[in-house]
């Protein structure tokens, strides 16, 4: 026969420590009610916050759609402190493996009020029944009899479920429907078909989903696990779990808890955040946070997981043979986040700079790129550096370093650098050479105002006897005097013969050569080109420098004007 009345059975210091002292907030509260409707095969749990009546009435009620309990599985099974569920039963109940083992989390409730009404209903028949902390504390006996305020009454038979109040709350508690939801989020893996939501008074229901775990994360990257890594292991479980890890682009805030992998088993955390790591340098314990599922830590002989589902038993040989894999898996996300980082963070940098770094290692010798890349990849890659720092000393390397440097760092005339850039960017060293010297016979023509051409031209204005233009006149000693006729003579003569040496090596071989011949012999390089363009910067600059000189053929003599 049924027993007439409701008993618990416990030691007397077993709900003190398993559930006053265990239990201090809401969420881990709610999450053993959750567990239990979840194993109860419910479809939807609410959790109503209520505190209309001031801080001393709050009231928090948990109502779901599970099976429901009869009578006798109150006592059997709801108030037997211990109980582990999946000896006595199956562990699997309508496809759902069950997450309840130690039969425990049914003390959480005293964690945070003292006193709990449970209305459970089944096959037609409604129980309702109350229990009371303070009651239990004052017992001298090893059982307790709840308070029972209906038993076995006659109920609908579509009616099912368990809905479970807790009054006289006795803790603060935050009553934010959208951060215990968030909380809640961080415990369990919502599945299809198992709805919970949190409802504060009145206001409208914040469904728990599994995107609320990382809300406000700024994400830079994510890793699917197993899926996305490239890491090789030996461990035999590495296809058994499963999850997604997330880099973000700023630090995570050490309030946010958030700092480091949370495992789950059955869809319940089991293991706080942490990196499995005895080091606590890396520089990516900083961003990097995630979920991994490890369901099969539940089909283990030996249970590894703590009664209050924070950690699991790294001591056991196989948990051991866990955190070994996940060091590694930690050690290979690192790796894989300095590169994928460093990439996202080139293209910051080369936004901010003006600078496009792949462009300009394009444009780089080898031997030079070879030298700057070290650099840059340092500045990109250095996490301390703010992203405007880095952007700064990027684009300060590159102004000392520019595509073409060899080109750049010839410091070369305006004028030259102007014609030339594009052919010798383009390789067709020959052209710059040619097309830059014809703008300066271009200039001494007009500058001579003379009607000559080419060699002509050249020995004419630059003549020994009667030049049109001066080289000399401009430039005189610090203390005023000039430089003795033999100087200036000489360098008269060699500025005249410089210029022809340039015209001619430019000129005579594209009168009697096909410039792709020249530009495929190799007889005029990439240095040849650079010289020959810095013996015409020189050209270019006496020209810009020199006066024009004023024939006076009465007196036989010139002068510069």
């Amino acid at each position: 026969m049924a027993k007439a009345e409701l008993v618990m059975s416990f030691d007397p210091l077993t709900i003190e420590h398993l559930g006053v002292k265990m239990y201090s907030t809401l969420p881990p509260v709610l999450a053993e009610l959750i567990a239990n409707s979840y194993d109860a095969a419910a479809k939807k749990v609410q959790v109503i916050l209520k505190d209309k009546n001031g801080e001393n009435k709050k009231e928090i009620i948990v109502i779901d759609d599970g099976l429901g309990m009869s009578f006798e599985e109150i006592n059997q099974k709801f108030l037997r402190i211990g109980r582990n569920r999946r000896e006595n039963e199956s562990d699997i109940v309508r496809g759902r493996k069950v997450i309840g083992k130690k039969g425990l989390g049914k003390l959480s409730f005293f964690g945070i009020a003292h006193e709990i009404e449970v209305a459970t209903r089944k096959n037609g028949k409604e129980n309702i029944f109350v229990l009371c902390w303070d009651d239990i504390k004052k017992s001298t006996q090893p059982n307790y009899n709840p308070r029972i305020k209906k038993k076995n009454a006659a109920c609908p038979r579509a009616l099912h479920g368990t809905t479970i109040v807790l009054r006289d709350i006795k803790r603060e508690t935050d009553f934010s429907d959208r951060a215990i939801a968030s909380s809640l989020a961080k415990i369990f893996i919502v599945e299809a078909g198992f709805q919970i939501s949190v409802q504060h008074n009145e206001k409208k229901r914040v469904v728990v989903k599994n995107e609320l775990r990382y809300e406000g994360l700024d994400r830079e990257m994510s890793w699917k696990i197993p899926d996305q890594i490239g890491a090789k292991s030996n461990y035999a479980r590495t296809k058994k779990i499963k999850g997604q890890l997330i880099a973000t682009a700023k630090p995570i805030s050490p309030r946010t808890n958030m700092r480091g992998i949370v495992l789950f088993s059955r869809n319940k955390l089991v293991n706080l955040p942490e990196y499995f790591s005895d080091s606590t340098s890396s520089h990516i314990f900083s961003y990097l946070t995630g979920w991994l599922e490890v369901d099969f830590i539940d089909e283990l002989s030996e249970d590894v997981i703590s009664t209050d589902r924070q950690s699991l038993n790294w001591g056991h040989s196989e948990m051991s043979k866990l955190r070994a894999y996940l060091r590694e898996l930690i050690r290979w996300i690192e790796l894989d986040w300095r590169d994928r980082r460093a990439k996202i963070r080139e293209k910051k940098i080369s936004v901010v700079s003006g600078v496009d770094i792949p462009k300009w290692y394009k444009h780089l010798p080898p031997e030079i790129l070879e030298k700057v890349r070290p650099v840059v990849d340092a500045i990109v890659k250095d996490a301390e550096l703010s992203g405007e720092e880095s952007s700064k000393a990027v684009k300060s390397f590159h102004d000392v370093v520019p595509e073409y440097p060899k080109f750049h760092w010839r410091n070369l005339h305006p004028e030259v650098q102007s014609i030339s850039k594009r052919y010798y960017e383009n390789g067709d060293y020959y052209t710059a050479f040619f097309e830059a010297t014809k703008k300066y016979v271009k200039d001494i023509k007009a500058k001579a105002k003379s009607q000559l051409v080419d060699r002509n031209l050249l020995e004419n204005v630059f003549s020994e006897k009667n030049p049109k233009l001066s080289v000399t006149e401009k430039f005189k000693m610090k203390n005023g005097k000039k430089f003795e006729e033999t100087t200036l003579n000489n360098i008269i003569e060699g500025h005249r013969m410089l210029a022809l040496g340039v015209w001619l090596a430019c000129r005579c071989p594209v009168a009697h050569e096909e410039v792709k011949s020249l530009k495929e012999s190799g007889l005029f390089t990439e240095k040849d080109c650079l010289d020959a363009l810095s013996l015409l910067s020189h050209l270019f600059s006496r020209l810009s420098n020199s006066q024009i000189i004023e024939q006076k053929e009465s007196a036989g003599k010139c002068r510069a004007v």
